[in-house]
């Protein structure tokens, strides 16, 4: 059934697009509900269906075959791919456990601190790792830290918010933002540097970990919690690594000045992992990085192209076009309202890849500008606080088997509008 069902909705889909669409942007449709059931119910892995477009795209005659192996060879999926190095010999080292712990000793050891301590050591992660090994790593933690369910709840999903907001902080910190990168290549639009994208990011996101952390304190300060070790050093290994990770920041500091490709800098540090007696990595730690999601990317890269290609952006973006007698304001909240509404039962990858043509196209045909509405949707495609489905941090933080969905959804419709108003508000202010 796992398998009909999205060959069902796929056809489905096409015969309901034709009434509209042409038959090219119909077929592309059909093959983007085919994807995106196949990503959410598993039934195939990951991987092996965002290789779909290379075979389908040519054959429905939607892009041609080199245009769309193009797609999964862009310069950004090589910045991912050496930031994931890195993050392979954190792991390996378990520097990453060191930074959690000492993060976690600068707050205050009573419950309110602790969900402070967790949501910011949980974003910082996130920034640079997968926010599913940030999750991971954190929920023991969380469950370690006290016996009372109701702090437990609120410090799982101190953690599970706080990946998927540290996620906006770095251009590496989530596949979107990715995505959005590859998108502003493609369209020979300014890209971000690593540091721009920090100033634009870091405070909304500061203001949103301190919004979220205050609501999931509110009257628990009573509860009692389990001692905490605060005693731990860093090996030969690990201040080694440290030293390489700060010299990495510095380059991209110096970057913001200099202008090089990022990707060439995260790779280049990336291969710095495997030289002997610097880095940390052999050939078989290469079987932890997630080549499934560089293959996302390839397929997220592929959508954008076809729906720009086939002239399907234009054309919802025309029959959006009613939207631009709204206030430039309003524009922005209804564009984060229907991104962060949508990411809670779609795939953000696949969402993004989607969206962004459209909003391309919307943002060229209004006075908003298209970048300013791209890195908007982009953000909000991060704010999944409601359903476990939504994101990995979300499952992981349900899979504690501490809070219940109406728990999540409790405070997740909270912080989703909350998120739509700042972000929004951010946008239109300051970016």
């Amino acid at each position: 059934m796992r398998y009909i069902i999205p060959i069902f909705l796929s056809v489905l889909g096409f015969i309901l697009s034709i009434t509209i669409f042409n038959v090219t942007q119909s077929l592309l449709i059909a093959i983007i509900i085919l994807l995106v059931v196949f990503w959410s119910n598993e039934a195939l892995p990951i991987g092996i269906v965002s290789l779909f477009p290379i075979i389908l795209f040519p054959l429905l005659g939607i892009l041609e075959l080199k245009t769309t192996t193009a797609n999964y060879s862009k310069s950004i999926i090589f910045l991912f791919l050496g930031g994931f190095m890195i993050a392979t010999a954190v792991e390996k080292t378990n520097l990453h456990e060191i930074i959690a712990q000492k993060l976690i000793s600068i707050f205050p050891k009573t419950p309110k601190g602790l969900i402070f301590a967790l949501s910011i050591t949980s974003a910082a992660l996130s920034s640079i790792l997968s926010n599913t090994t940030t999750a991971l790593l954190l929920m023991p933690i969380a469950l370690y830290l006290t016996q009372n369910n109701i702090l437990k709840i609120r410090l799982v999903l101190a953690i599970a918010y706080g990946a998927s907001i540290g996620g906006i902080i770095t251009p590496i910190g989530t596949p979107p933002n990715l995505i959005l990168m590859g998108f502003l290549e493609d369209k020979n639009l300014e890209i971000l540097t690593f540091v721009e994208w920090m100033i634009k990011t870091i405070p909304l996101a500061f203001i949103m970990l301190m919004v979220v952390s205050y609501i999931l304190s509110l009257n628990i300060n009573h509860i009692k919690i389990n001692n905490i070790k605060t005693n731990f050093t860093l090996d030969k290994n690990q201040k080694r690594l440290k030293n390489i990770l700060i010299i990495l920041v510095l380059f991209l500091f110096l970057n913001s000045f200099i202008k090089i490709s990022d990707a060439i800098i995260l790779l280049a540090f990336g291969l710095l992992m495997f030289i002997p007696k610097i880095g940390f990595l052999e050939w078989e730690d290469t079987k932890n990085i997630p080549y499934e999601i560089i293959f996302l990317f390839g397929a997220g890269f592929s959508i954008a192209k076809a729906f720009s290609s086939t002239g399907l952006a234009n054309e919802i973006s025309t029959m959006l076009l009613s939207l631009s007698d709204l206030s430039p304001f309003i524009l922005l909240v209804l564009v984060a309202f229907i991104i962060t509404f949508t990411t809670e039962i779609t795939s953000n990858t696949a969402l993004i890849s989607i969206a962004l043509p459209i909003i391309y196209s919307l943002g060229v045909d209004t006075s908003i500008d298209e970048n300013l509405l791209l890195m908007l949707a982009t953000i909000c495609a991060s704010y999944a606080f409601m359903l476990p489905i939504a994101t990995p941090p979300n499952a992981i933080a349900m899979s504690s088997k501490v809070l219940s969905v109406k728990d999540m959804a409790k405070f997740g419709f909270v912080f989703n509008l909350i998120a739509i108003i700042l972000t929004s508000t951010f946008a239109y202010l300051f970016w």
